[in-house]
């Protein structure tokens, strides 16, 4: 299996977890109306901490072995982008709309591209942008019925959602520096503890309780197994082998499939513009293996920036 998937770019495998994320919309949703999102995190990290505990040991030798900018770097991915950022995305989801949290994401290629130059050295070539703008553009199209008129439903989501593509942004930064020395499935295991410790400390200080009942806790399963250790695993096994910033823009294959069910899901149409959206985003995705061959993105030494940013 890991042959196989040695021979496929890394940027597929990112476009295909990310794509992966995008079904929980149809789950997340529903129990951010019943439950509270903590409650779920918290959930989804106990799951996936049980399911990768043989590996949780190693995991933690390696990173602390790695140096201390690594143990850092294995706190923010946990405690950011896998507890909080989660939070703040399923909270967006009871607060408002299903389709302003997801096109928000669209955010996280700018976050990651000056996050990866600033933190791993990572200079976009001038062609870069020729991806990353129409990227920008289809998402925006995709989650807004009436481009030259958008409207915003509440400043609660849009807050949130937008704090959690920033972090996730980061996430895909720190988690791209990680893989410099630790491997795929000890990333995993690290970035799920963290989670877990995380999520349980938001549990008090939100008012929210740690179980979930019988019935909320089978899709809370399906989570964590599905769009959490399944896709995270394409991911971080596709992301040793990516730049940041190429990941980022795979990663907009999340908010078109989110963006497709949260309209089907929901009972809405998509509009002409929004078909116009979906074909420039699926195009800038479905190129970026020829593009990652080219070299689109120049990658500094191993140990660079990030020892002068921390």
């Amino acid at each position: 299996m890991a042959a196989r998937l040695g021979r496929i770019p890394g940027v597929v495998l990112i476009s295909v977890a990310a794509a992966m994320w995008g079904t929980d919309a149809l789950f997340r949703r529903p129990l951010a109306h019943s439950i509270s999102a903590a409650t779920i995190v918290f959930g989804e990290h106990v799951i996936l901490v049980a399911i990768t505990l043989p590996l949780l040991a190693p995991a933690l030798v390696a990173l602390w072995r790695a140096g201390t900018r690594y143990v850092l770097a294995g706190i923010a991915v946990g405690a950011g982008a896998s507890a909080l950022a989660t939070i703040l995305f399923t909270q967006a989801f009871a607060h408002g709309d299903p389709i302003t949290p997801v096109v928000l994401q669209k955010v996280q290629p700018l976050v990651a591209v000056a996050g990866a130059a600033v933190l791993l050295g990572e200079r976009p070539r001038p062609r870069f942008m020729w991806f990353l703008l129409p990227a920008v553009l289809g998402i925006w199209l995709i989650g807004v019925q009436h481009p030259l008129d958008p409207h915003a439903r509440g400043l609660t989501p849009i807050v949130e959602a937008l704090a959690a593509a920033v972090l996730w942004a980061l996430g895909t930064v720190l988690g791209r520096f990680l893989s410099r020395k630790l491997t795929f499935e000890h990333i995993l295991a690290v970035r799920f503890a963290f989670g877990l410790v995380a999520s349980a400390i938001a549990l008090p200080l939100v008012g929210a309780k740690a179980y979930a009942g019988v019935h909320d806790s089978l899709w809370i399963l399906y989570l964590a197994i599905v769009t959490g250790l399944l896709a995270l695993a394409l991911y971080y096994y596709g992301l040793k082998r990516t730049p940041a910033t190429l990941a980022s823009l795979a990663e907009l294959a999340f908010p078109v499939t989110a963006g497709l069910v949260g309209i089907y899901a929901f009972n809405s149409n998509l509009r002409w513009t929004q078909w116009i959206g979906v074909a420039i985003t699926v195009a800038v995705v479905s190129l970026l293996p020829v593009r990652r061959s080219r070299e689109t993105v120049a990658v500094a030494p191993a140990d660079a920036p990030l020892a002068a940013a921390a």
